[in-house]
């Protein structure tokens, strides 16, 4: 797909964000639109699926670390045609399988069970693990957010993925600045994140606009090519991307849009389709 059409996709799936978290009256917006744009190139460009076929051994993995993104991550599987997109509006209801974390049990596309933060990336490190002892071809991509790797475990696990040199497995940290309670500098600052992730022997790539999409497909073109070290990819976002009353306000981290909220967003998002 184009640079284009990939974004026309993100934009799709920024309505879905809002179409789940508006009928859900709640969830987590923010930082689901700012991971939009790698999610769609991720399933639409990147890895290796087959929709019909969501449990078929040699497909490539996806860990949502930061398991409270599963607005965005649901709306990509719906447009992806890993069930009907109608399905969003069910977000945190009742019997749904489209619960307010992932569920890998009971939602197609959905490769591990997350929510606890911090502890998606071992989930990751594992799978790469298993696919390099089996000499299995399949590569594993776990999404991280910033305020997560405030985590210990996530740098237990790094420190496990480059000793062992799992090259067959991506980390991309959303690196939107912001999380629940104020800024990542106020609450427990991890920076430099990239320099940290480089002690732990990680090819790093850093994205300066993590919601661009040329800037995306450079960096997982070039993350391919990195041998005998796993990757991580340092992408600054934009909390609430795509929606002007979202951007960069922490208060969207864990609240879903009202009725004019929701009408406003979709009406500006209408106009980038």
């Amino acid at each position: 797909m184009t640079d284009d059409e990939l974004r026309r996709v993100a934009t799709e799936i920024r309505k879905g964000v809002l179409t789940g978290t508006h009928a859900a009256k709640s969830g987590h917006p923010g930082g689901s639109l700012s991971a939009t744009d790698i999610l769609a190139y991720l399933y639409f460009e990147e890895m290796n699926v087959r929709p019909e076929e969501p449990r078929w051994p040699g497909r490539d993995r996806l860990v949502l670390s930061k398991g409270h993104a599963a607005p965005a991550l649901y709306a990509t599987l719906a447009e992806r045609g890993f069930f009907p997109k109608e399905e969003l509006e069910t977000l945190r209801h009742i019997g749904s399988h489209l619960q307010g974390h992932p569920n890998m049990n009971d939602t197609p596309g959905v490769d591990m069970s997350t929510g606890s933060l911090g502890q998606g990336i071992s989930a990751a490190v594992g799978m790469a693990l298993a696919a390099q002892h089996w000499g299995d071809t399949y590569r594993t991509y776990c999404l991280l957010g910033d305020g997560e790797i405030e985590e210990g475990q996530v740098w237990e696990a790094a420190m496990f993925a480059g000793n062992h040199g799992l090259d067959n497995l991506v980390l991309v940290v959303d690196h939107n600045g912001l999380q629940i309670d104020g800024t990542i500098e106020e609450v427990n600052s991890a920076m430099p994140i990239a320099d940290k992730f480089r002690a732990f022997r990680f090819h790093v790539i850093e994205l300066a606009d993590g919601n661009d999409m040329a800037q995306i497909r450079a960096a997982f073109a070039a993350a391919r090519e990195v041998k005998g070290a796993p990757v991580c990819i340092v992408a600054e976002t934009v909390k609430g991307k795509g929606v002007s009353f979202m951007e960069n306000q922490v208060d969207w981290h864990g609240k879903g849009p009202n009725d004019e909220q929701y009408e406003q967003a979709m009406a500006e998002l209408a106009k980038e389709a």
